[in-house]
């Protein structure tokens, strides 16, 4: 029944099932330079580092508030727990708006022009990042323009 109800939810959102093994380990996000005591928030560090395999894995699979996590994540560092890819924050942003998440809002198109605009990202990271979401959104079995 799980395997139906998968498959429907695919069918309807257009959203296919990424398989972990095409993606970098998470752990790879990981900034292993720094440590969480020596970070600005020392709680929200360890808890972003505590949280992160369950939060990249719900995003590799799909997941809207697992996308809008890492790709947060990705942007900001999370107060040095993850390793800043400014361009990959603003390919998750991306790939948020192009999946057509149900749950998708004003907030992710505003997070988007934010992320990936000129403040975070310069043009030819821009460039960088729609090559990236395109991979991505093929791994996710969406249609790229």
């Amino acid at each position: 029944m799980r395997a139906i109800s998968l498959g429907l939810i695919f069918a309807l959102t257009g959203v296919g099932p990424a398989l972990a093994d095409d993606w970098p380990p998470a752990d790879d996000y990981i900034n292993s330079l720094v440590s969480c005591e020596t970070s600005k928030d020392p709680g929200h560090c360890t808890f972003t580092r505590t949280t992160w395999q369950k939060e990249y894995a719900n995003a590799i699979s799909g997941a809207y508030q697992g996308q809008r996590n890492v790709s947060f994540c990705l942007s900001t560092g999370c107060n040095d727990a993850i390793r800043q890819n400014k361009i990959l924050g603003c390919a998750w942003r991306i790939v948020i708006i192009e999946t057509g998440h149900l749950q998708a809002d004003s907030t992710d198109t505003a997070n988007l022009m934010y992320f990936c605009g000129r403040e975070h990202v310069d043009e030819a990271g821009r460039h960088a990042a729609y090559a990236q979401a395109r991979t991505m959104l093929k791994k996710f079995g969406v249609a790229v323009r």
